[in-house]
């Protein structure tokens, strides 16, 4: 499966660095410090740094392919290059339905942030939501090359609040809040590991974006390793401040960056600490509606998915039929919301199967078309292994990904793209 890329190669390093920063440090540092905190107490830290261990061969791998076969495609285009056709494809689907609920949930929790911060009821924090969205959409609209720029400018702003809240609370942190260092034994810290992979998803958006680079065998590697560099140290150190302070427990882990905030620049902080938020959940939302988007494009001009998701912006030269998509899911899931039949908390594990089962067709792909690049294999094997043992830990999300094969078998068949016995293997 392959698309003829009609995108202009405009992004540089800087940029690609920003997207893939932006990609990955997500609404997930905004609770999951505090949450692996209770589960493990401060041997959390040894969780943390096992993640920035093994986040580097995922990011490699990911950097490798899109180097050497820069797709709008990317993940999908990586499957169906290593196996069949058939098989990139539902690779393609589980990541295009995963953003059409993923990115909404992005969107909601960064705009509840924000509401708790100024007080703000649910009304709003759907206004905020689709103010967030829009924001996405409209920048992938207008041209990558303008989305490049704007999500430099929001990651800046990410690290620089980030920045300052650390070192801002490294005055408060207390010793005694290290002891005992693992009041709940090694299996905690196991457990604590499997929580934080989903802090470290992302690398996997940017391979769509990969025909954009201005040069990808350079671009590609060279802005994951800093991107995952820097995700990894602002991480740790977040989490290290959490654990010092002790601000995590009850009530305090699902908000810990507007408590930490709050509590050491006074009252003004937490406000800060909302549009901080709003930040962190705008740069992965601009991110994976970009990638989303050119996926659908891609899908659509190799016939496995609908013939509209391939139109073009005429004046921008964007993924307008793909983007038009993305619309139409994000309303459905935030009517969803709205109604409350379903709570924000639900709708943030739905996707979680379907972006694993992404990463293993990425990492096992990887092992068969770096097979010239001895320590490309490597690194794929180490990130399929991992990978595959997070995958173990599923459980109801898995009804998600089955669904999406049976309607992605359903259009094959009435697109009679489906051949039985053919192209499998």
């Amino acid at each position: 499966m392959s698309a003829s890329t009609k995108f202009k190669p405009t992004l540089k390093l800087h940029q690609v660095t920003a997207l893939y920063i932006g990609a990955v440090l997500g609404s997930g540092i905004l609770i999951i410090p505090g949450l692996v905190a209770e589960v493990s107490g401060p041997a959390s830290l040894l969780a943390w740094g096992l993640m920035a261990v093994v986040v580097l061969p995922m990011a490699l791998t990911m950097g490798l392919l899109s180097a050497k076969y820069p797709n709008a495609g990317g993940v999908s285009y990586f499957v169906s290059k290593a196996f069949n056709n058939h098989i990139g494809s539902l690779i393609g689907w589980f990541f295009l339905m995963s953003v059409g609920v993923g990115a909404p949930v992005l969107a909601l929790t960064g705009a509840g942030y924000l509401c708790l911060a100024v007080g703000l009821n649910d009304t709003y924090r759907l206004i905020i939501a689709i103010a967030i969205l829009s924001a996405g959409l409209l920048t992938n609209y207008y041209g990558m090359k303008i989305t490049g720029q704007i999500q430099v400018a929001v990651v800046l702003t990410i690290i620089a609040v980030l920045t300052i809240t650390i070192a801002g609370s490294f005055a408060h942190i207390n010793p005694a809040n290290f002891v005992p260092f693992m009041p709940y034994g090694w299996l905690s810290v196991g457990q604590a590991a499997t929580i934080l992979f989903w802090c470290f998803i992302g690398w996997e958006a940017i391979s769509h974006i990969s025909g954009e680079f201005r040069n990808p065998e350079k671009e590609a590697v060279k802005g994951a390793v800093i991107a995952a560099v820097v995700i990894s140290v602002i991480y740790f150190m977040t989490a290290f401040v959490v654990v010092g302070t002790h601000s995590y427990g009850p009530n305090i882990s699902d908000v810990l960056l507007m408590y930490i905030i709050k509590t050491y620049f006074g009252p003004y902080g937490a406000v800060l600490a909302g549009f901080a938020a709003l930040f962190i959940c705008i740069a992965p939302a601009i991110a994976y509606i970009g990638a989303t988007s050119r996926l659908a494009y891609s899908l659509s001009v190799t016939g496995y998915a609908p013939k509209a998701l391939s139109r073009l912006s005429k004046k921008y030269n964007t993924p307008l039929g793909g983007l038009v998509f993305l619309a139409i899911c994000f309303a459905i899931l935030l009517v969803v919301f709205s109604t409350r039949l379903i709570s924000i908390s639900t709708l943030i594990q739905i996707p979680n199967a379907t972006f694993i089962l992404t990463y293993l067709g990425g990492c096992a792909a990887g092992i068969v078309l770096l097979k010239d690049n001895r320590f490309g294999v490597v690194i794929s094997i180490i990130s399929l292994i991992f990978t595959a043992l997070i995958f173990i830990f599923l459980k109801w999300t898995l009804l998600y990904p089955l669904i999406i094969a049976f309607l992605w078998f359903c259009y094959m068949l009435v697109s009679k793209k489906f051949k039985f016995g053919r192209d499998w293997f």
